[in-house]
């Protein structure tokens, strides 16, 4: 009984995962997906325009 309290007491000091913790890495990867797809595209429509 005392191991299952410890263990309890150890469960609920420990730091909560938050959403922002759990998806901030894979957010931040889709902003820089984001940015990049976007660079790209404007160079080639800057290419188009002084090509055509």
């Amino acid at each position: 009984m005392e191991d299952a309290l410890d263990d309890l007491a150890r469960i609920l000091k420990a730091p909560h995962v938050t959403l922002r913790n759990r998806y901030g890495a894979f957010a931040m990867r889709m902003a820089e997906s984001l940015a990049t797809g976007l660079a790209i595209g404007m160079g080639f429509a800057i290419v188009r325009i002084f090509a055509g």
